[in-house]
């Protein structure tokens, strides 16, 4: 069985030092150490990740160690982001949260996995961002949080369980 290539926004790597967020991303973070996914970054994760607290940043380095593929901002991607915003899937404020879509479709990941529900991890958004990529000739991108993908055990007195 292949091994799952999972794309991780900035915001899973911010979760693993949120309390609400930790236990599913520091469970994700060690199947990427486990070897049980393969972590995909991105140049726009770096980018973001240059704003970042310094722990975000050792953390972004470990698993640029780990990532076999950073996926960069190409012409293709461009075009996909362009089509996102001629579709108003989000507004123009949020150009970076569409762009890790088309960056993660163009690279034809199996999940995008992210903890913003507002503008990412939502079902209207994911059936919008999924119509144009299905228009546009690309793969449906199955989108989750940490917590629908780690197989990582929690103890039993975990919050998470």
């Amino acid at each position: 069985m292949k091994t799952l290539r999972i794309y991780v926004d900035t915001s899973v790597l911010g979760g693993c030092f949120d309390p609400e967020f930790a236990a599913w991303s520091n469970g994700l973070i060690e199947d990427f150490r486990r070897g049980v996914f393969r972590p995909v970054l991105s140049d726009a994760t770096a980018a973001e990740v240059e704003l970042a607290p310094d722990f975000v940043r050792a953390l972004h380095t470990e698993l640029l160690m780990i990532a076999t593929e950073v996926v960069p901002v190409t012409v293709e991607a461009l075009r996909l982001l362009a089509a996102y915003e001629d579709h108003a899937v989000l507004g123009p404020r949020f150009r970076n949260d569409m762009l890790h879509i088309a960056l993660a479709t163009v690279a034809e990941v199996d999940v995008l996995v992210s903890w913003n529900f507002r503008h990412i991890v939502r079902l209207d958004k994911i059936r919008l961002f999924n119509a144009v990529n299905t228009e546009l000739g690309h793969k449906s991108l199955a989108i989750y949080s940490p917590r629908e993908v780690t197989t990582y055990e929690r103890d039993e007195g975990d919050p998470g369980r």
